[in-house]
């Protein structure tokens, strides 16, 4: 099993929203993601709730069956729309691929 971890950091005001409406809305097309990409075994998004400045406003983990299942995902035209709505609100991108 292959789980795939995304950080982000939103900018403060971005497509006339602020940060946090960015992260509710990203939220949702994320989660949308279980429905829409078989290769998705489990997806789980949080939004931080302890303000720092080493914190990432929102976490994505997903679990794929291998490295294959992640890049079908990561090629997939609904995953593509998310990620240029994504690029246009954050401010920073870190992740973590790692298989278990």
């Amino acid at each position: 099993m292959l789980k795939h971890i995304v950080m982000w950091k939103l900018k403060d005001h971005a497509e006339g929203k602020t940060r946090d409406e960015n992260a509710i809305i990203m939220k949702g097309m994320l989660e949308a993601l279980k429905d829409k990409i078989p290769e998705i075994q489990f997806l789980e998004v949080g939004s931080n709730v302890v303000p720092s400045d080493a914190a990432y406003d929102v976490v994505l983990y997903s679990e794929f069956r291998d490295e294959a299942a992640l890049s079908v995902y990561q090629g997939h035209p609904e995953h593509l729309k998310v990620a240029g709505f994504v690029a246009k609100i954050r401010e920073e991108r870190a992740v973590v691929d790692y298989l278990v």
